[in-house]
């Protein structure tokens, strides 16, 4: 347990590793092209509808500000002509601009609300991709710890392609209004524009800076994250309720979490302060240049070179401008840091799998000749040896095959090169003679009925959870029967409330939990419900009570009458009934024969055979 709760070293903070700079910012903007495609695709309409609007506001503000100035000198014009009883044109002019600022706000409401529809909308799009590029992945590269933690950053940053959404039509409304009104600051004065450029870009770099370091904060501490919300689940589940409570794990769960946490708040708390520090001092930079500007155009209007309605105009020009830059670039910035976490979406979409779904043969229906394992090894990523070597065996049609070994000899681990969850390291599997690679993935998959020891319990009502065996036929109510009644899960079935439109589970209200002989009969279910040419079961009766241990297997033969079935136990009194049973040592086929073969070679499977069968003297 102390391995599994360690605090690691994230490789972020091991020398230069996580280093991001301005190449790697940049490069990632090679995502912003891919993911406007994608929000494309998702709603053109409402990508068209909000471009439209963003572009009717960036120009309202300019508008505005010139009907201001037009208000201001008419005014002045007038009060210095005593022609204050002609103000139709000013009237009109303030009405004008009452019109403008109704419309600015029907247009900001309604690009806020296509925009949460875009964002609800395209949020749903990217989930659903990653769940359907997720189930084309084989199950050795889900194992992987690196490739959980860039996943877990791929589902998590669904706030992250929001805001770089967001940030994208911020930017083009912030352009058109920055054009508007630096042209006006650059007219008036070509060293006031430099001014403003002056006092922006050091605030932009600064915020930049920050945003990169944020970023890199973020991506290093994934796995510390993923290990506190683990101690979450663990210290508030009720499936870990039992042992928290007694071996009083609680205390321990929550300082483990509480010490990754406080390290996270530390790093964040540290960033954060450097942030705000810098920030404000660069601000006054802002502030100053703003002020010079504004004096310079008060000293333009008080020397008679411009009117009081031009200094209205420019002032609220150059402030605008000043903000539209600084929008421009941060907006840029934020783009740029947002694709950077993009990157983990798009390498999650862009890996490969390590099994291909192999286009070409449908499986044979029926099998004629059977699995052939030939030579067959293999190793686990990393791991110092092999979990099989050598394996070589057949399976022939309606013929029942029993493996037996201790824990660690590699049985389950058959069974997925069986099912091609896993390719062999070495050797190869045929089935009727031809390389089971060689067969579409889906179709050989479709042939083959697998509970394994450690099979989902969904959190669905009974027919589905049985149902999933057959996804097509979940709702065939006859089929899910006939599945529970050959598993003996019906009688279990009868006596809950609402019988199959039960809800299994706690996850969801009105849900009843099983017992994990109760959930295992529902589960034989599922595989019974395959209809498959071959059947495993994998330790298929290791939480049934010895009664219910018989019922399934007094039947066992008509279970498997007319398929393949390939059975893991550790109960002797369960595969003596198999045709052949092989005997796993050290990830080698030490013995293989009939039950009494095997008792009369008196070697490995006779010693076990005898340890066990002590036990009930």
């Amino acid at each position: 347990m102390t391995a599994i709760f360690k605090v690691r070293k994230t490789p972020a903070t091991e020398g230069n590793a996580g280093r991001i700079d301005w190449r790697s910012r940049v490069a990632a903007l090679r995502n912003v092209p891919p993911l406007m495609a994608m929000v494309w695709n998702c709603a053109p309409g409402f990508v068209a509808y909000s471009g439209a609007l963003r572009l009717l506001s960036a120009g309202t503000p300019v508008a505005q500000l010139w009907i201001t100035k037009l208000i201001i000198d008419r005014v002045v014009h007038a009060i210095s002509t005593h022609q204050t009883h002609n103000v139709t044109q000013i009237w009109l002019l303030v009405a004008l601009d009452l019109l403008l600022a109704m419309v600015q706000d029907i247009i900001a409401r309604s690009t806020d609300f296509i925009d949460s529809l875009l964002g609800e909308r395209f949020n749903n799009h990217v989930t659903l991709k990653i769940m359907e590029h997720a189930s084309q992945l084989d199950l050795a590269t889900l194992e992987e710890p690196v490739f959980n933690d860039r996943l877990e950053r791929a589902r998590a940053q669904s706030d992250s392609r929001l805001a770089l959404l967001a940030a994208v039509g911020r930017v083009s409304q912030s352009v058109v209004m920055l054009i508007a009104f630096a042209a006006a600051v650059l007219s008036f004065s070509p060293a006031l524009f430099l001014l403003l450029t002056a006092c922006v870009l050091p605030v932009f770099f600064n915020e930049a800076h920050f945003a990169t370091l944020s970023f890199l904060l973020t991506k290093t501490q994934t796995p510390l994250r993923r290990e506190m919300e683990y101690m979450r689940v663990l210290g508030a589940s009720y499936f870990s309720a039992k042992e928290v409570k007694l071996f009083g794990l609680d205390r321990f769960l929550m300082d483990r979490y509480r010490r990754i946490a406080n390290r996270c708040y530390v790093e964040t708390r540290g960033l954060t302060a450097r942030r705000a520090v810098t920030s404000s001092s660069f601000a006054f930079v802002g502030i100053a240049g703003y002020s010079a500007a504004l004096c310079l155009i008060i000293y333009r209007t008080l020397s008679g070179q411009i009117t009081l309605g031009d200094l209205t105009f420019l002032a609220g020009a150059f402030y605008r401008a000043s903000g539209g830059m600084y929008a421009v670039f941060s907006g840029l910035s934020v783009i740029a840091d947002q694709a950077l976490f993009l990157t983990d979406l798009f390498e999650f979409l862009r890996s490969k799998p390590a099994i291909p779904p192999s286009a070409g043969l449908i499986a044979p229906r029926p099998i004629r000749y059977g699995f052939e394992f030939q030579n067959v090894s293999f190793r686990y990523a990393g791991a110092d040896r092999p979990v099989l070597r050598n394996v070589s065996f057949r399976i022939e049609p309606e013929q029942r095959i029993a493996l037996v070994g201790a824990n660690g000899a590699g049985k389950t681990t058959l069974v997925k090169l069986l099912t091609r969850l896993y390719e062999p390291t070495a050797g190869r599997i045929l089935l009727d003679s031809v390389d089971i690679r060689d067969y579409i993935l889906d179709d050989l998959r479709r042939e083959i009925g697998v509970i394994f020891q450690d099979f989902v319990r969904y959190d669905m009502i009974v027919s589905e959870n049985i149902g999933m065996g057959r996804v097509h036929q979940i709702d065939d109510l006859v089929q899910v029967q006939i599945a529970a009644e050959r598993s003996r899960a019906s009688r279990l079935i009868e006596r809950i409330p609402k019988g199959y439109a039960q809800m299994l589970g706690r996850r969801f209200d009105g849900g009843v939990e099983l017992s994990g002989g109760e959930w295992q009969k529902i589960a034989l279910a599922r595989a019974y419900m395959r209809q498959a040419q071959v059947l495993v079961l994998d330790e298929p009766t290791a939480a049934l009570d010895a009664r219910a241990e018989y019922e399934v297997f007094s039947c066992f033969a008509d279970i498997t009458k007319g398929r393949m079935s390939l059975l893991i136990s550790h109960r002797f009194s369960t595969v003596r009934m198999a045709d052949r049973i092989l005997v796993l040592e050290g990830g080698e086929i030490k013995e293989q024969g009939t039950h009494h073969q095997l008792l009369g070679l008196q070697g490995r499977y006779a010693e076990l055979f005898t340890l066990q069968a002590s036990g009930y003297r």
